[in-house]
């Protein structure tokens, strides 16, 4: 039996799918011709990430954990919460933090949103020994 070995894409539909692109790629270095390990872009349609864990769970349809309006929330995972989110300080947008929502064995997390408003939780997992 062949196995999942990960997550292929990610598709979501867009008002403005260019200024959308463009603002993952400005804000957050992440889509089409993104590296994470900054050797360079791979090909017009491919974002190479890091290999690491990736949380797959369905919430309840009543989570208050992210807005009711929204059917999904993107997790990204990042190596310097601090740095990812100096650019979301820089250009003066909101960004949510809440301490209850950081534990030393899962790691950090803040909140931000891409300018059609989905939910964007930025995850610094802890680090390994």
């Amino acid at each position: 039996m062949g196995h999942v070995k990960g997550i292929g894409g990610l598709f979501f539909r867009a008002r403005d799918p260019d200024a959308l692109n463009a603002w993952y790629k400005e804000r957050l270095g992440i889509g089409a011709g993104c590296n994470a390990d900054d050797t360079g872009p791979i090909d017009e349609w491919t974002w190479n990430v890091a290999a690491g864990p990736v949380v797959f769970a369905p919430f309840k349809a009543d989570t208050d954990y992210f807005a009711a309006d929204r059917q999904y929330m993107i997790n990204l995972r990042v190596d310097d919460l601090e740095a990812v989110l100096a650019p979301f300080y820089a250009a003066g947008d909101d960004v949510i933090i809440k301490e209850e929502w950081n534990d030393p064995a899962t790691g950090r997390f803040a909140r931000v949103h891409d300018p059609e408003g989905n939910p964007i939780e930025l995850w610094e997992p802890p680090a390994t020994k």
